[in-house]
């Protein structure tokens, strides 16, 4: 079981110019972008009149693999916060005539930009970018690396719900070898004092991923019983050889949270995914839009969460 690392965790300042995982971060820094996030969470549900924090600051998402949630949720974030936003399309720009990814974003660094939202299938891909630029880099998913906003607001609306994250037991389940949500999730609970258990068909969890801090099991039945958090993760069909399990039936049987088995948990289980959901996959409609589910509430919260990120890049760090 994971030793309690936050119980004498306090937020601590920021000195960070870059958001590129949480690895990186001590358990201090990220209780502050947790506590800075609370700050957002009016303006986030839009109880709070926009703001003006990144008034004359100029923020671009530079998307190269498909997303619905991060991209739209940093670029409502950044503009609740006053900023100017730019959203680059991959797919129509001079990449398609042999410009190099660097070269690309040096450009676009050119026109006096601030911040830069980046998501790529290369992991490392943010690092990169932070050897070579000025302005601060976000990383919204490299690759199965890490996915640190997704990460962070999975933790926060744990934390918003239960009131806490320390002695809590977490399970992810799902695919974790091609999670980057799985590690973000890992890092960031294992660091606040959660127990972590990792669930799913051994072809799908690394042989490696005890060195993270967290326990692994291949029944779900058997773990459900003992968890307060149950974060559900997406079969990632794209990033996948075939052959990894039977079917998506036999998964289903063994994984899937449906009524049945959400009857063996506790009554007051915590029900998170980070989307896009595959219904009758991971989850039945039932669950997923059931009373235990916070899965669009986990939707506002990453406003929150990236509103705090980009305050504390962007805005005054005082």
């Amino acid at each position: 079981m994971n030793t309690d690392q936050s119980a004498e965790a306090k937020p601590t300042p920021w000195t960070h110019r870059h958001l590129l995982g949480l690895e990186e971060l001590t358990a201090g820094e990220i209780l502050t972008i947790l506590d800075v996030a609370e700050d957002h969470v009016a303006l986030s549900t839009r109880q709070e009149k926009k703001r003006n924090t990144l008034q004359d600051k100029v923020v671009v998402t530079l998307f190269f693999e498909p997303s619905t949630r991060t991209r739209a949720s940093f670029h409502f974030a950044a503009r609740r916060l006053g900023a100017e936003v730019s959203d680059f399309a991959a797919a129509v720009s001079s990449l398609n005539k042999g410009e190099t990814f660097i070269d690309t974003a040096r450009n676009i660094e050119a026109m006096g930009i601030d911040a830069v939202v980046v998501r790529h299938s290369v992991p490392g891909a943010p690092h990169l970018l932070a050897q070579h630029l000025r302005c601060s880099i976000i990383n919204a998913g490299d690759g199965a690396h890490e996915h640190p906003t997704q990460g962070l607001l999975d933790i926060f609306t744990i934390r918003r719900i239960k009131g806490r994250i320390a002695g809590l037991t977490v399970g992810l389940v799902g695919d974790i070898a091609h999670s980057r949500v799985a590690r973000s999730n890992i890092h960031g609970l294992v660091k606040l004092g959660a127990r972590v258990i990792v669930c799913g068909p051994p072809t799908l969890i690394p042989a490696d991923i005890r060195a993270l801090g967290v326990e692994v099991d291949y029944h779900l039945d058997r773990i459900l019983p003992q968890c307060d958090v149950v974060n559900v993760l997406r079969i990632q069909f794209e990033r996948q050889r075939s052959g990894l399990f039977p079917s998506i039936q036999e998964y289903f049987r063994l994984y899937g949270m449906h009524a049945g088995r959400l009857a063996e948990a506790r009554p007051d289980l915590l029900l998170l995914a980070p989307g896009p959901i595959n219904r009758g996959v991971e989850l039945t409609p039932e669950v997923a839009d059931g009373p235990n589910s916070a899965i669009l509430q986990q939707v506002t919260n990453g406003l929150a969460v990236r509103m705090a990120v980009l305050s504390l890049l962007c805005g005054d760090r005082s």
